[in-house]
C-alpha cells in the first residue's frame, strides 16, 4: 500500500535527475516523520521552522535536509524519546524498519536526533525513474532548540501527505528573524542561507527585529552587548558580510538542493547582486 502511494507521489514530483530523485525520496520521508510527530503530540510543545518548513509549508523551491524545531517555552528537560518512538511505531505499521539515534546531550540547548531507514530498494520496491546503483539510507536529522530566544510568533499550518496533519509553524516574520541571526552569527558560510534571504525578500517578508535582537543577545558575537537592532544596523552588518564572501565558490554549496530549472541561479551571485537585494530589504524596512 505505502509503495503505491509513494510511487504516485514520485510521479507527481517528476525528478529530472538522480540527485533530484534522492531529494524527493528524502522529502517524502520527512513528510512521514512530520505526520508521525503530529500524531505523537509534538506540536503541543514545539514549533516547526527552518528551511524544510519553508519548503514543505510555504512552497520554497529548494530542497532541504533537516527538520528543525524550537520549543514554545524553554525546557531543558525535553527529550526526543517518546516522540520518536511513536514515529517508529507508525513506520513499523507500514512495514518499514526505522533506526533512531538520539544524540541529545545534557547541558546543550539544541538537542539532536537522527532517523534512518534503508527500506527503499529492499522493503519498498519503488518504481524510480533513475537507478540507485549504491542505495544509501535515507537519513533525517532532527534538531530542537530547548532554550529559544523570546518573542517568536507561531501559527497552525497543515500538511496533506501522507495524511492531513495540523502542525505548529513559525510565522514568516519570526522565521526571517532567525534566518538573519544565522546569517550574522553562523561560524561558516552556507549558500542555502543566502538563497533563503532572497526568498524572504522576494515575498516582501519583514523580519521581526525584536526577535532578532533577543536572539543576538542570547547567542553570537554581540551577546555580551546591550545591542539595539535597527533596520540601519541590520543592513550595515549584512552589507559588511556580503563584502567578505567568495560568491563564486559559495554557489556550489547549494547546487544539489535546487530543481533543475533553478540550478543556474547561483551563477548570478555576486557582491553587487546581494547589495541590490539588501537595498530592497532596506526600503521594505523603512516603509514600516
Amino acid at each position: 500500500m505505502i509503495g503505491d502511494v509513494l510511487n504516485a507521489r514520485i510521479r507527481e514530483y517528476g525528478p529530472t535527475n538522480s540527485i533530484e530523485q534522492e531529494n524527493v525520496l528524502q522529502e517524502l520521508m520527512q513528510h512521514y516523520v512530520l505526520a508521525g510527530l503530529a500524531r505523537a503530540g509534538m506540536f503541543s510543545v514545539a514549533v516547526f521552522h527552518g528551511g524544510t518548513c519553508l519548503r514543505i509549508v510555504h512552497g520554497m523551491r529548494r530542497f532541504s535536509e533537516d527538520l528543525d524545531f524550537l520549543l514554545k517555552n524553554p525546557d531543558p528537560g525535553f527529550r526526543w524519546t517518546e516522540y520518536l518512538e511513536s514515529v517508529r511505531r507508525d513506520f513499523t505499521r507500514e512495514g518499514i524498519a526505522l533506526e533512531i539515534q538520539d544524540k541529545s546531550a545534557a547541558g546543550t540547548a539544541v538537542q539532536k536526533a537522527f532517523v534512518k531507514t534503508d527500506a527503499i530498494g529492499r522493503v519498498l520496491l519503488l518504481v524510480l525513474p533513475f537507478e540507485r546503483p549504491n542505495p544509501r539510507k535515507i537519513r533525517i536529522k532532527l534538531e530542537i532548540d530547548t532554550n529559544p530566544p523570546a518573542g517568536s510568533a507561531f501559527q497552525t499550518s497543515f500538511i496533506t501527505f501522507p495524511t492531513v496533519s495540523a502542525i505548529t509553524t513559525q510565522t514568516l516574520p519570526s522565521s526571517f528573524a532567525l534566518k538573519l541571526h544565522a546569517l550574522l552569527c553562523r561560524r561558516y558560510v552556507k549558500g542555502r542561507d543566502w538563497y533563503d534571504l532572497c526568498w524572504y525578500i522576494s515575498r516582501g517578508v519583514k523580519p521581526d527585529l525584536g526577535l532578532l535582537q533577543n536572539a543576538l543577545w542570547q547567542q553570537g558575537p554581540w551577546a555580551p552587548q546591550a545591542l539595539t537592532v535597527t533596520s540601519e544596523w541590520l543592513i550595515e552588518c549584512l552589507a559588511a558580510t556580503v563584502g567578505d564572501i567568495d560568491w563564486r565558490e559559495l554557489g556550489t554549496d547549494i547546487q544539489r538542493f535546487l530543481p533543475n530549472e533553478e540550478r543556474t541561479i547561483p551563477e548570478a551571485w555576486s557582491k553587487e547582486f546581494f547589495r541590490s537585494q539588501l537595498e530592497v530589504l532596506g526600503r521594505s524596512l523603512h516603509d514600516e
